[in-house]
């Protein structure tokens, strides 16, 4: 098993202790998925997620510094959902999406 699996793994695991169980992989490259456009990969040491044009890194060697940080985020957008998501969520998963985030 490979490095980058070894913490996506930690960090998946470490997300659905704080409740965050929407999680799934995107592709063979160890893409985490947490929310329509929130991706988190790991590389080069680090993990490095993504919201939109933000970008965020966080040590590979604390996954539960990174999960607090990205459970935190999920929960404001989920809170407040930014007006850029509609438009998003029919792009990536068509008109069947509707209020699905």
């Amino acid at each position: 098993m490979n490095d980058s699996r070894v913490a996506i793994d930690a960090l998946r695991a470490e997300l659905k202790e704080l409740g965050v169980t929407s999680v799934y992989e995107v592709g063979d490259d160890g893409i985490l998925s947490v929310w329509i456009g929130l991706v988190i990969r790991f590389r080069d040491g680090l993990y490095r997620w993504q919201e939109g044009q933000v970008k965020r890194r966080h040590l590979g060697a604390d996954p539960g510094g990174c999960a607090i940080r990205v459970a935190r985020r999920y929960a404001e957008l989920q809170a407040d959902v930014p007006s850029w998501w509609e438009d998003l969520a029919k792009i990536l998963r068509g008109d069947a999406a509707e209020d699905y985030p």
